[in-house]
């Protein structure tokens, strides 16, 4: 099976103007250095996203928009295109984060046109799922996960699907200090890992990469990263210090 490389995530949210991301990722870069056996993604506010790409002067960092729109131009006040990413210097994009499903009302059918956009324009899409706590004390993990992935990658061919990257984060763990246990989170991880088999085919749910995010911190990192089905991290609170990311960054590795 095809190693899958580590892939750790800053989802920065609304914090830190441009002078705040230019001096957190010149001193992230000199405390860490390149980066060859994982790779690190920053996804700062939109207004800071060219100051970032300025800072970022190593290999192995990657800048990333937040969410993007799935048309190029328009009229849609507010939106940010994949084009104006690109532009600014982004490679990656989140799309679906639980914060734009449940606070922002997109739906599974917004994403999925997003989703096919942003392959569109070069964007390396990270295609959040999760579930909310009703769906976990009801059972319906699964049934919630599976529709959210299914709508999503829908139309998508061969090469986007083996480009793609999945974060797991359960609703209730983010920014609650609540974080699903390691087993928790490995259990829904290979269960997408199957899925992924089912839609498109064993040798690409091998290569695909699916991160955790919930309430990630350095002291649960390690634990979570041992499982063999989580292959990086989806990080809010704990990577607005540099501190605590470098720790996160470089997690203890265990031979999987």
């Amino acid at each position: 099976m095809e190693k899958r490389i580590p892939f750790i995530a800053a989802n920065w949210k609304m914090y830190k103007n441009q002078a705040e991301t230019v001096s957190f990722l010149k001193e992230l870069q000199s405390a860490v250095g390149p980066c060859t056996d994982r790779e690190v993604m920053i996804a700062p506010p939109s207004t800071a996203l060219a100051a970032a790409r300025g800072a970022m002067n190593l290999p192995g960092y990657h800048l990333a928009g937040q969410n993007c729109h799935w048309e190029e131009k328009g009229a849609f006040t507010g939106e940010v295109s994949g084009p104006m990413l690109k532009e600014v210097g982004c490679d990656c994009v989140i799309l679906g984060h639980s914060e734009r499903r449940h606070i922002f009302g997109e739906t599974d059918d917004m994403i999925q046109k997003k989703l096919t956009a942003a392959f569109r324009w070069d964007l390396l899409p990270i295609l959040c799922v999760g579930e909310l706590l009703p769906d976990r004390e009801a059972g319906k993990t699964f049934d919630v996960v599976s529709l959210q992935v299914k709508t999503a990658v829908q139309g998508l061919t061969r090469e986007q699907s083996q480009k793609l990257i999945i974060a797991y984060e359960p609703v209730w763990a983010i920014g609650t200090g609540k974080t699903a246990t390691p087993e928790q989170a490995q259990e829904v991880h290979a269960f997408i890992r199957g899925l992924c088999a089912s839609l498109f085919d064993k040798a690409i749910a091998n290569q695909t990469r699916i991160l955790y995010g919930g309430s990630v911190k350095p002291d649960n990192v390690d634990a979570l990263m041992a499982q063999p089905d989580i292959d990086g991290l989806l990080v809010g609170g704990a990577s607005l210090e540099v501190s605590s990311f470098q720790r996160i960054v470089q997690f203890q590795s265990v031979e999987k």
